[in-house]
Parts: C-alpha cells; structure tokens; sequence
C-alpha cells in the first residue's frame, strides 16, 4: 500500500498510515495528518476509486476507547471491496492500525469522542500492464459524543429519485450498488438540493417507486402488523442499496426484545398511517423525520430514544449483521 511522509500526530485528529513492509506485509504507522500524503495521481482522488467506512469511538473505563459496531464496519468494507474488485488491508491488518490510533488519540485528547474514518483507494495510476498499489490509512478526529439525554434533532426529508431501478444491483453491478465507494458527489448533490428546498435530508426513491435509503444514512420505520401489533421496518437490502451498520444493531436488538422486524420492499405509499420514520448513521444516531415532502410524520419521542439506546448497546448483530449482495 502507497503512502508518503510521515510525522507527529495533531492533538485533535490522528492520522494512522499502512505502509508496505516487504514480508512483514503492512505495517501501520502514525503519521501528521496536516503534511501530505497522497500523489496527484492517486486513483482515489482522480476517479474516486475507493472505498471508506466512518465508525465512532467511544471512551470507556480507564480512559480506552472503543469503536462501536467495530465487527460491522470492517465486513461491510470487505464485501464492498469484492464488489470493487479492490485489494484492501485485512481486518486484522485494520484492527492493528486502529488499535495504533485510538491508543495515540486517547493519549492527546483523554476522555474525547473521536470519528474513526477508515480508507483504503486503488492508488496512483500505473503503466499498462502493472498492478496497482493500493493506499489506505486511518483517521481519527474528535466529535463530540451524541448526549444520551438530548434526542437527536428532527428532519426535514424530500423524497429524491435516484433514477435508478430497484433490480440495478444485479442488473448492472458495475454500478456498484450497494459498496461505500468514495464517489459520494452525487449523495452531496442531493443534501445540498434538500437544504436549498428548505429540508435537511434525503431518502431516496428508485425509478420504479421503492424506498431505499439516505445519502448517508439507513431509513427505519415503524407501523401496526396484520395482528396489530408493533413492527420496525427497513427498505430490502436487495435493492442496490448500502447495508447498514446502526440498523442490523437497532433489529438485533428489537428482535431480543420480542419485536416483529421486516425487510420491505416499501414504497412511498408505505408512509401513511406509520407512527415514526427515523433515519440512521453511526455518527449521528437515529433522527426523528418530522416531515416528508412537507407532510407531516408522527413523533414518537419514546420510541426515538429507545432506538437510540439499542443503537448505544451495540450488541452483536447476529442474524442481521451486515453482508454485501
């Protein structure tokens, strides 16, 4: 794996390198997160050929610190590798790189929060004929840490279509449905044109009318099965869409607790009569949506903080871990 320079780590971010080392494999080593470290010619740069996964890290007892749904995030960037056809470090190769930075970051910024943003591209362009040299690395940045005691702050969501249908993945896999590539300018462009239309987010519709998924985020909803009882809900992962960490430990959760689960397919038309919409990311937990299209959602503020205490307990996923179709 490429890489250049290196250096100390910044107080508030930690930049953790796997660098090539002859027989010993990769070998991760802390770097300056401020000097360069990428060539020009990068493919993840010029054609945005990589891959990225963004966990959180919380502190613990005696000041460690612990990457939720650690287990999660390294299989879901291993099936999106297999997608890209993409060498990547291996999990333990991973773990030892960030067992590196959480031990540094703890060092600088005792009893702080951090995002844990794993990354990993083709590397720079080659002659004809010569393989690649992928580069990846590790970086580590404080946040502060979601306060158990304040919900997340509601959205305002548009429903977007992504002009794709609901089969692309097996249709067209060169599309890459369903991998966390590093091509997120279309996901930007569509949380620019939500906030410029006066929303805070996205869920994205298929082009044949399917529910599928937020920009960076995975929908949750919840609604009374033919027996009447409480269901939680998430669109088919089938769908060309990115499995979701916080949602295979939300379900794995519920289900402990004697919930119904379901896996779609849903569509628009699934919204009404619904008594909660929530959508879900590492970082940010899971959001209350207050509105879709401006029509108003129900908000259920006790069931939004017990999705996010689920989501906090970070149980193994089991059934519902994440896979790559």
């Amino acid at each position: 794996m490429s890489t250049v320079s290196g250096g100390v780590a910044a107080s508030r971010e930690v930049l953790v390198l796997l660098r090539p080392s002859g027989v010993a494999g990769l070998v991760p080593e802390l770097a300056d997160p401020s000097a360069p470290h990428l060539t020009v010619k990068d493919q993840g740069v010029t054609r945005g050929d990589g891959l990225f996964e963004t966990a959180l890290a919380v502190p613990g007892d005696h000041g460690a610190l612990t990457v939720r749904k650690l287990g999660a995030h390294l299989g879901r960037l291993g099936g999106s590798a297999e997608i890209l056809d993409l060498p990547v470090p291996s999990p333990a190769q991973w773990r030892q790189a960030i067992d590196m930075g959480l031990a540094e970051f703890a060092r600088s910024c005792p009893g702080t929060a951090a995002t844990v943003k794993l990354t990993v591209t083709r590397g720079p362009e080659t002659a004809a004929g010569l393989a690649p040299q992928p580069t990846a690395w590790v970086l580590l940045t404080a946040t502060a840490l979601p306060d158990p005691s304040v919900r997340p702050a509601g959205l305002r969501v548009l429903l977007l279509n992504r002009g794709l249908d609901s089969r692309v993945a097996d249709k067209a896999p060169w599309l890459l449905a369903g991998a966390k590539t590093l091509s997120y300018a279309v996901n930007m462009a569509a949380l620019r044109h939500a906030k410029a239309n006066g929303a805070d987010d996205v869920l994205f519709v298929s082009s044949d009318g399917q529910l599928l998924e937020g920009p960076t985020s995975t929908a949750l909803l919840v609604r009374r099965n033919a027996e009447g009882r409480r269901e939680l809900v998430t669109p088919l992962r089938q769908q060309g869409i990115l499995a979701g960490t916080s949602q295979a430990v939300v379900f794995a959760a519920a289900e402990r607790e004697g919930w119904p689960l379901g896996y779609g397919p849903l569509t628009p038309a699934d919204l009404e009569g619904i008594e909660g919409l929530w959508l879900a990311s590492s970082v940010r937990g899971v959001a209350p949506v207050l509105s879709v299209d401006g029509e108003p959602i129900p908000v259920d503020d006790e069931l939004t903080d017990r999705l996010n205490a689920w989501l906090r307990e970070d149980r193994d996923p089991g059934a519902h871990a994440v896979t790559v179709d």
